[in-house]
């Protein structure tokens, strides 16, 4: 069986560990990050298990602090 490859940049394997590993998501609309919001809740939007095979909740903080 041959292996799949996939090239992602950082975003979106940190994305992708955190999606996967958590029941809840807490996202801030900062720069950096944004792609990994935006994959978060467009998975969770898609109803795209993790791996207790459950869709996180992603929620969007209201800033930083």
């Amino acid at each position: 069986m041959k292996k799949q490859i996939v090239t992602i940049d950082g975003n979106e394997a940190a994305a992708y560990s955190a999606y996967h590993v958590n029941e809840v998501i807490a996202i801030y609309p900062i720069t950096p990050s944004s792609p990994m919001g935006e994959l978060s809740d467009q998975w969770a939007s898609e109803g795209k298990p993790n791996i207790w095979n459950t869709v996180p909740h992603v929620i969007e903080m209201q800033s930083e602090g």
